[in-house]
């Protein structure tokens, strides 16, 4: 196993980034959902890092993260991440994203095109349908369970109002038709191997909108989880891992 290599906060765009790095090799950047954190893509720390230098950041306003602004968009995430390879003095990378993190692998494909050589979209879409929308609209701070509040202050740590932010960001994204808005002919210019991962039953993005990113994406592949809902890696591991481990590697 590769084991923990270095991380730390760095001043980067105006707001303390938080990053860990595991193992030695290519370079392969993990992308969290939302409201999620870096700390998520613990079980599968061990496989990735046996060849891969794995960079794992929690993403502006979440986990360790600030984000002074209040403000967040995924065209703006995408830049952070950049920001963070220059950091790190890396020209190129692989990706996996999950949710979030797949939407932001998607502005980053599209604006760093020489600067990605293969991702796995986990949960992605291309526009907010009516179903992601009508959960945003529901996304507040109201009503929450204490336990819901507990897993939330154990992952994002710079207090209520970090948590409450990110409810209310996530509420608005249900008026936002621009910022993801991600058209076949853009789609079109993605240079990535990529790979598409979804569940048959994702409540938020149905899964004509992996076989729409299947279509639009160049050479891409489609691989669809049964009876399986939003972000589905994380509740079996396994599978995914035989997935995209051989992918990451070109193997197929």
């Amino acid at each position: 196993m590769g084991g923990y290599t270095g991380g730390g906060t760095e001043s980067i765009n105006g707001f303390d980034f938080y990053y860990e790095i595991y193992g030695q090799g290519p370079p392969l950047v993990l992308l969290h959902g939302w409201t999620g954190i870096g700390a998520n893509w613990g079980p599968f720390i061990p496989y990735f890092a046996e060849d891969h230098q794995v960079i794992i950041p929690d993403l502006r306003g979440h986990g360790l993260s600030t984000n002074p602004s209040g403000e967040f968009t995924f065209r703006q995430c995408a830049d952070d991440v950049a920001a963070l390879l220059d950091h790190l003095r890396i020209e190129k990378c692989s990706a996996i994203g999950v949710s979030l993190g797949a939407k932001t692998l998607l502005h980053f494909a599209t604006k760093q095109r020489d600067r990605l050589e293969s991702m796995v979209l986990v949960s992605a879409a291309p526009y907010f349908p009516p179903e992601a929308r009508q959960l945003m609209n529901s996304m507040s701070a109201e009503d929450r369970s204490e336990e819901e509040w507990s897993v939330m202050r154990q992952w994002h740590r710079h207090g209520d109002e970090q948590i409450r932010t990110l409810w209310r960001v996530g509420n608005g994204f249900k008026d936002s038709y621009d910022d993801l808005n991600f058209t076949p002919p853009l789609l079109g210019t993605i240079q990535a191997r990529t790979l598409i991962v979804h569940g048959d039953r994702d409540p938020l993005y149905p899964v004509k909108h992996a076989i729409e990113l299947y279509d639009a994406i160049p050479g891409s592949y489609l691989s669809i989880v049964p009876n399986a809902g939003h972000g589905p890696i994380f509740v079996n591991p396994g599978p995914f891992i035989e997935t995209a481990l051989p992918f990451l590697r070109g193997e197929w």
